[in-house]
């Protein structure tokens, strides 16, 4: 289902700005330093920020600017007080270089490879911190979320169609956190593919922090992306904030299990807004966890059986592929081996937990989790507490 999103067109409009080429900038750099400047000025915002590249068509030219002369590019009263006093105690050079330091890069909506479909968006953001890569090959690109705690059929379904999809070439975007988006992001890249994690967060702060070796994966095959400045801590009101991004930057958004009120229903009616397919997998009547994705299939949502479903609706072809080596793997030798990789994925669960789920004795859940952690395929991460590696 998709719905024409709405904006109101402001001067410097995010359709007409002028896009920096880098054989027409001496030093993109150099220019990245003035767009972090104007970020971490209080009351900016993006869309003002925009405004004032259109205005003035350099950020150095913008930070120095006057005081008639920012007034003329349209500052309202506050935003240019903040500025002017800002912008005297504001290192621009040594705050890029904190950035360089923790191994991200900038990338700002006037640049050539700023992704395409997130410019198309009514609030896009003016500065990007990334950690990792960005391809032309992402905009063949959909988002997967759901719920921070899902039943075991909800990892599954998150992990197995990420993993297939991934396999058709198809990034995954998600946002690093417990749960669906954990799965989503492993299944990614089990299946050899490449996904993207938006965080909620400064660049350089995980979380939650047991997904650090998720992150780190991720940046080999993908990226890290931020609109927050560095060292912004997992505050609750900056995820909401940041589920534009996740729906903006993709075709698509998918919900593989969501309770009623979710964030991911969130995520899916941001991406109605910004004129994206939603799509939703259909659950148990009878779990709570399911409810949300089940109303959504009722308001519409395309209903996701098999890959094939998104990919048909999306107009992208199937292509019957090989199942990835890193697939192979992590292949049980036996019942209970496999048993215990049905509830071990990305996020720890302890070992009673997986007692009670498995109804293996302690004994032989004990003696199995020894023999995976010396396959290299389990990891006792503390506190009785077991997860899959992530390598």
């Amino acid at each position: 289902m998709t719905m024409q999103a709405f904006a109101t067109p402001i001067k410097g409009c995010y359709a007409c700005l002028h896009v920096i080429s880098h054989s027409k900038v001496s030093s993109v750099s150099h220019q990245h330093q003035y767009w972090l400047g104007f970020s971490l000025v209080p009351q900016m915002g993006h869309k003002r920020i925009a405004q004032l590249y259109h205005f003035f068509e350099d950020m150095e030219k913008a930070w120095h600017a006057t005081e008639n002369e920012l007034r003329n590019a349209g500052l309202p009263s506050q935003a240019l007080d903040n500025l002017l006093t800002q912008r005297r105690v504001i290192d621009v050079e040594e705050k890029f270089a904190q950035v360089q330091a923790c191994g991200a890069w900038i990338l700002t909506i006037a640049d050539e490879d700023y992704p395409s479909q997130l410019r198309e968006i009514a609030d896009p953001p003016a500065i990007l911190y990334v950690k990792g890569t960005l391809t032309e090959g992402d905009k063949r690109a959909l988002a997967i979320v759901g719920t921070r705690r899902p039943t075991q059929y909800g990892r599954d379904v998150s992990y197995r169609i990420a993993q297939k999809l991934a396999e058709q070439g198809i990034t995954i975007i998600s946002g690093l956190a417990q749960g669906v988006d954990a799965m989503a992001h492993l299944g990614a890249l089990d299946g050899g593919g490449r996904t993207i994690a938006v965080l909620g967060t400064g660049i350089d702060t995980i979380y939650p922090a047991q997904h650090e070796a998720l992150a780190k994966r991720i940046t080999e095959h993908g990226a890290l992306i931020s609109e927050f400045p560095l060292g912004t801590p997992p505050d609750g009101k900056n995820f909401p904030i940041r589920n534009r991004i996740i729906s903006g930057l993709g075709l698509g958004v998918l919900v593989t299990e969501a309770p009623e009120r979710s964030g991911a229903l969130t995520t899916a009616n941001l991406a109605l807004e910004q004129g994206r397919e939603v799509f939703a997998v259909p659950s148990n009547i009878f779990n709570k966890q399911g409810r949300g994705t089940n109303r959504l299939i009722q308001d519409g949502a395309k209903l996701v059986m098999r890959v094939r479903d998104v990919l048909e609706e999306l107009q992208l072809s199937y292509t019957e592929v090989e199942t990835r080596q890193a697939t192979k793997r992590i292949a049980p030798d036996n019942e209970n081996e496999a048993a215990l990789l049905n509830y071990l994925g990305a996020d720890p669960i302890h070992i009673d937990d997986l007692i009670r789920l498995t109804g293996l004795s302690p004994q032989l859940v004990s003696s199995t989790l020894a023999i995976l952690e010396l396959k290299g395929i389990a990891q006792n991460v503390g506190n009785m507490q077991y997860s899959r590696v992530i390598e």
